[in-house]
């Protein structure tokens, strides 16, 4: 599959794309082209009754036309309307999704914000467990308690921190759960045997 670069000027948005990027994000993907350059080409179409359409990448040449590039690298493709449509929403839904737990095996959370993840996608929870006005139901409470804590800033981030590294750890992977699927209080289960162990032994 060949790559050219072509002019931002002569590509045009899908009038039907369905993402959007927001201010903070937009700012990310600058930051991620100024320092990488264009490492991800964008789809194009180059059908007589769609030409030069963009198909996928439509963030990516807003931020390049933000950043003043001339140019951008893309693939072109021939495709009819009805199938550059699937493959604008394909491209879009097919991107997968982020494994949370390998996340914190392997970066920082320093890192990670630093490259554009926010302290709430990183530290989110199911709001089918446990949200705001999380309730579990009669007769699902036993053997499940729910806990709630006041924190300040300082003392949520120190738990965040160690829930993190808590979740990396390989002894973690062996942790009794007693049936509880979310990691984030198993991780606080694990901190505090750990803790445990140590005034036990020390």
């Amino acid at each position: 599959m060949k790559v050219v670069d072509r002019k931002i000027t002569e590509l045009i948005p899908a009038e039907y794309n369905p993402r959007y990027i927001t201010d903070e994000a937009l700012e990310q993907l600058k930051a991620s082209i100024q320092r990488f350059d264009a490492v991800e080409p964008v789809l194009v179409n180059m059908h007589p009754d769609r030409k030069n359409i963009i198909i996928s990448g439509h963030q990516r040449i807003k931020a390049a036309r933000s950043l003043g590039l001339k140019t951008f690298p893309c693939v072109e493709l021939n495709l009819d309307k009805d199938r550059e449509r699937e493959l604008n929403i394909r491209m879009n839904k097919n991107t997968g999704a982020w494994d949370w737990d390998e996340l914190a095996v392997h970066f920082d959370v320093e890192e990670l914000t630093e490259w554009g993840f926010t302290e709430e996608e990183l530290f989110a929870y199911d709001e089918s467990e446990f949200g705001e006005d999380f309730e579990l139901p009669d007769g699902e409470k036993d053997p499940f308690q729910q806990m709630a804590f006041i924190l300040s800033d300082e003392q949520a981030e120190a738990v965040k921190n160690a829930i993190s590294v808590a979740k990396g750890k390989d002894e973690f992977k062996y942790i009794e759960t007693f049936g509880n699927e979310n990691q984030n209080a198993n991780a606080l289960y694990f901190i505090v045997q750990e803790w445990v162990k140590s005034k036990t032994y020390a």
